[in-house]
């Protein structure tokens, strides 16, 4: 690590873990203070973001992350302990629940984009993914032209229904597109043959695959359909100073060694609770990302 590097990595550690006086809080800050408790949202099927593992207990890449920037946030109250509370969230359930402030952090695979920042706040870039789909290799199914007049399944609330919605009308291939409850029940309707194809980020259609009962019968379309996109934990809109702390943290672990390590233990390694490995080593600009940490929604800035 260059000296500059390791002297930011101190300052913004220093940031995040700096306590702040009872009467500078607002926000979130003040609430978490006020409460003694910080609130999680985690995914039970986002594998390997945030998912329940054998024990039906929250675990993975974005699951750990939230719980060290629950540890910035303890230390920049100066808090002698913090409760954090888990809360489980959908596709459809993670934006209102953030608003309405039931939780503070969600930690799944949410992409960061403009629509979304118009009602949530995100920090730092986490995973760089693009939309893809995966269909049985006997389908013969690899470019988005191939789904012409196909049954395709996505999943409700997620950027890839709205992106393959989009690509139909635009192409005139009339997909009938559904909509699926969550990524499980998606990739189960490929499965028993009620859709042709399941449209999602890469990452979990590989993390479906892997995990599946006869992964050689499953192939994921070459051509994507979507640019790369950036993944964040999202966080309540217009609270800069939860923001700034939540900012340091990630920026902080992404930088570090200790943010590499984190990376391949759950993309590089067996992971529980069957021991899958998604052999997805850390891309170029993923570890470009990492080295300059970004909130970016623009896939033209990675």
């Amino acid at each position: 690590m260059r000296l500059t590097d390791a002297l930011l990595l101190v300052a913004l550690t220093v940031a995040a873990s700096a306590p702040a006086s009872a009467q500078d809080l607002t926000g979130t800050l003040k609430k978490v203070k006020e409460a003694g408790a910080l609130t999680i949202g985690y995914r039970d099927a986002s594998v390997p973001f945030s998912y329940l593992d054998g024990s039906q207990k929250p675990v993975g890449y974005a699951f750990e992350i939230c719980l060290k920037v629950a540890d910035a946030v303890k230390a920049h109250l100066g808090l002698d302990k913090l409760d954090v509370r888990l809360n489980p969230v959908t596709s459809a359930t993670r934006i209102p629940l953030i608003a309405n402030g039931t939780i503070d952090l969600e930690c799944g695979s949410t992409t960061n984009n403009a629509d979304r920042q118009r009602q949530a706040a995100f920090t730092n870039t986490h995973f760089l993914t693009a939309t893809r789909f995966v269909a049985k290799r006997e389908k013969g199914l690899d470019k988005t032209d191939d789904l012409k007049g196909r049954t395709v399944v996505s999943t409700s609330g997620t950027t890839n229904i709205r992106q393959i919605n989009e690509i139909n009308a635009a192409r005139g291939l009339g997909m009938r597109i559904l909509p699926a409850k969550d990524h499980a029940e998606a990739f189960l309707m490929v499965e028993t043959g009620r859709a042709d194809a399941f449209v999602m980020d890469d990452v979990l259609l590989a993390a479906l695959v892997a995990g599946s009962k006869t992964p050689e019968a499953y192939t994921i379309s070459s051509e994507a359909q979507s640019r790369p996109e950036p993944y964040g934990i999202m966080l309540r809109k217009d609270d800069a100073a939860f923001k700034a702390v939540i900012d340091a943290a990630t920026a902080a672990l992404y930088k570090s060694p200790e943010g590499r390590a984190l990376y391949d233990k759950w993309f590089t390694q067996p992971i529980p609770p069957r021991g899958i490995n998604l052999k997805l080593p850390m891309s170029e600009a993923m570890r470009k990302a990492c080295g300059s940490p970004s909130d970016s929604p623009d896939p033209a800035a990675y």
